[in-house]
């Protein structure tokens, strides 16, 4: 499942942008039907920015390993097959409203319209599994936890720094745990099935020497 990450990314995509063309406030900019130009993107928001668009930008922006299950141990699969244990990750997305100043004056309260939005939906979401889950993770027995994450003022100035802008209202999410399977085929090992014990007779007249 090595598209476990872009399945992830997607399925958040897609059920954020549904969220907001059918909220009744804000489907008249998200609704194609009613007219709405603006989307939901995997795209930064520089690269929104610089494409003239309009909406939120749900950009993937950091990738940590799971300490705590990274070690667990082999899957068997077969009585005699051992499947390498998969890589966990921890993503972690940031989330920017993403409103032209200069042709929408209400901008500045749009965008935290759309942000509040934005926490309503994780909020009441906290998690995701089953049919909610698409791409390559459609169907899998997985379950992945949804949380913001407070970062501190520093830590998200030194994001707008990398991507060249001037710091905008953002938040981050922390998404896990997302599994990379290995690639590796799973390796024949039979399973300890029966214990030969011998027995043997001392001595004792050495030992008495």
């Amino acid at each position: 499942m090595k598209t476990a990450i872009q399945s992830c990314s997607v399925t958040l995509r897609d059920l954020l942008r549904q969220a907001l063309i059918t909220d009744p406030d804000l489907d008249v900019f998200f609704d194609p039907g009613q007219g709405g130009v603006m989307t939901v993107s995997l795209l930064t928001p520089q690269e929104l920015v610089e494409r003239n668009s309009e909406g939120v930008s749900l950009w993937l922006y950091r990738l940590q390993r799971d300490e705590q299950t990274l070690n667990l141990p082999p899957r068997r699969v077969a009585s005699d097959r051992l499947e390498q244990p998969p890589l966990p990750l921890r993503l972690h997305y940031l989330v920017a409203p993403i409103v032209s100043h200069d042709t929408r004056p209400q901008a500045p309260e749009l965008e935290q319209h759309i942000l509040g939005k934005v926490l309503q939906v994780f909020n009441d979401l906290g998690s995701l599994r089953g049919s909610t889950l698409l791409g390559d993770l459609a169907g899998h027995p997985l379950e992945i936890f949804v949380r913001l994450e407070l970062l501190s003022l520093e830590e998200i100035t030194r994001v707008w720094d990398a991507l060249d802008l001037s710091y905008q209202l953002c938040i981050s999410y922390e998404v896990s745990v997302i599994p990379i399977a290995s690639g590796r085929s799973a390796r024949e090992e039979r399973p300890v099935d029966s214990v030969i014990t011998e027995h043997g007779v001392m001595d004792m007249s050495e030992t008495a020497s």
